[in-house]
């Protein structure tokens, strides 16, 4: 029995993954997920040929891509975002989502520029026609969009003003993990709250690396140990930070392999 059923399929290159778009995509936090949710929404497009909209008629708002991606509403929210800046996909005033270089991934009935061409002008033929229906209410903004696709967009406007800060919150659990490394080196635990603001200034104005602050820091706890330094000359974190300490040359000398007082520090 022949099956009639017809499907659609996703062509990609072997190079799909090495396309600028997709390394500064999946370089972002969150990264690999936002790339789960853009080959899910390529596939869901296939059929209507790179538009997402249920039956023609109805858009797919964060709630409903949510459900049929698995992946929750702010996820698929601050996704969306992302793809709009990439350029990756084009989102229309009535809710209609076109991926817009999905010709690049699907059959090859004509060549692959006539395809663009033609599909291009798809793009451009929903913009056209989309005033013409907001004119139903002559007393309203023509670039007003339906309340429901208002909402939708207050909702995505709202995450996309908290997406910087929620960067910035992944980027702050990651230094502040590595000011955690540096504390426990410092031989002089004065004043942390400051330490950790400055440590952060330094690495996000790149004065330096994270790697040369402890090759720095490790290098001046060993001298502080060796000297056996009063503790009142030892500098506070702060002030090693504030003056660049990290780049320092240090007098040390190289312990014999009998002397383990330095076994204790973390190396």
């Amino acid at each position: 029995m022949s099956d009639n059923k017809k499907y659609y399929y996703l062509k990609l290159k072997e190079n799909f993954f090495e396309d600028d778009s997709m390394i500064v995509l999946e370089s972002m936090p969150d990264g690999y997920m936002y790339s789960n949710i853009l080959l899910k929404l390529y596939l869901r497009s296939l059929k209507n040929e790179g538009k997402l909209m249920f039956k023609d008629r109805i858009p797919y708002n964060s709630t409903i891509l949510a459900q049929v991606t698995r992946h929750s509403v702010g996820d698929i929210e601050k996704a969306i975002r992302v793809f709009k800046e990439l350029e990756l996909i084009e989102v229309m005033d009535n809710g209609a989502i076109f991926i817009t270089d999905i010709q690049n991934f699907i059959g090859e009935s004509s060549t692959e520029a006539d395809r663009k061409r033609a599909y291009r002008k798809r793009i451009e033929d929903e913009k056209k026609s989309l005033p013409e229906t907001a004119d139903i209410c002559p007393d309203k903004s023509k670039d007003k969009s339906p309340p429901e696709i208002s909402k939708s967009k207050d909702k995505l406007e709202k995450e996309l003003s908290n997406t910087e800060s929620d960067n910035y919150s992944t980027e702050s659990d990651t230094q502040t993990a590595s000011f955690e490394d540096f504390w426990k080196v410092y031989p002089n635990k004065k004043s942390k709250q400051k330490a950790a603001k400055l440590f952060e200034k330094v690495i996000d104005e790149n004065e330096a690396t994270f790697e040369e602050i402890m090759e720095g820091v490790k290098k001046y706890a060993l001298e502080v140990e060796q000297k056996d330094t009063p503790k009142k000359y030892i500098k506070h974190p702060t002030t090693w930070l504030t003056q660049g300490c990290w780049s320092d040359d240090y007098d040390l000398y190289e312990p014999t392999p009998t002397d383990d007082r330095y076994s204790n520090l973390p190396f």
